[in-house]
């Protein structure tokens, strides 16, 4: 009875430490606020006033013709260069039709950058606020969520998050091209 009795309990551990190691991290739930920061981190299932899509639903999305957004901030030009050092972007790929709006994606947003924002969904759906709009950055990247959110806010109605972005993109095997940002303003 000993022996049998041990062999029962290594076998639910072995069978909840396969269990443990195969399972993903629960999604957080979704917050009431816009994320500020740690955007590099498990996002929500959920996203209020929008759909969430899987790489198969956003990629049935792109062939009819969405509107795709991409919001992965641009790389700053580091601080330290020395005057006159030429100082080139690091190529940045996208799905293919994608608007880059960089720096878009975070909780809070300066006045000009929001007004980036806004002009360029603006700009990209003719003003069309019901055309669907996919967001996207990264897999787990608060960025995409919060500028999903954000257009919600604005009165988009048909908001769709895809939350595995260029990363889920790329692993089902489909095609991402280089991307330059939309101009501001200011550029």
């Amino acid at each position: 009875m000993q022996r049998s009795l041990t062999g029962l309990v290594v076998a639910a551990l072995v069978t909840l430490s396969a269990a443990d190691t195969s399972a993903e991290p629960a999604a957080p739930p979704e917050p009431d606020a816009y994320r500020t920061d740690d955007y590099r981190a498990p996002t929500p299932a959920t996203l209020r006033g929008a759909r969430v899509a899987t790489t198969e639903l956003a990629a049935a999305l792109w062939r009819q013709g969405a509107v795709f957004v991409d919001v992965l901030p641009r790389a700053p030009r580091p601080p330290n260069l020395p005057a006159g050092t030429i100082w080139r972007d690091r190529p940045h790929r996208n799905i293919p039709g994608s608007i880059w709006l960089p720096d878009t994606g975070y909780g809070a947003l300066a006045p000009v950058t929001e007004r980036y924002f806004e002009t360029g969904l603006r700009q990209a759906t003719g003003g069309d606020r019901a055309k669907p709009l996919v967001i996207y950055c990264q897999r787990a990247c608060w960025m995409s969520w919060n500028a999903a959110r954000r257009a919600v806010a604005m009165g988009y109605t048909d908001v769709v998050w895809y939350p595995d972005g260029t990363d889920g993109w790329e692993d089902d095997g489909l095609p991402l091209a280089e991307a330059s940002p939309v101009a501001r303003p200011e550029d």
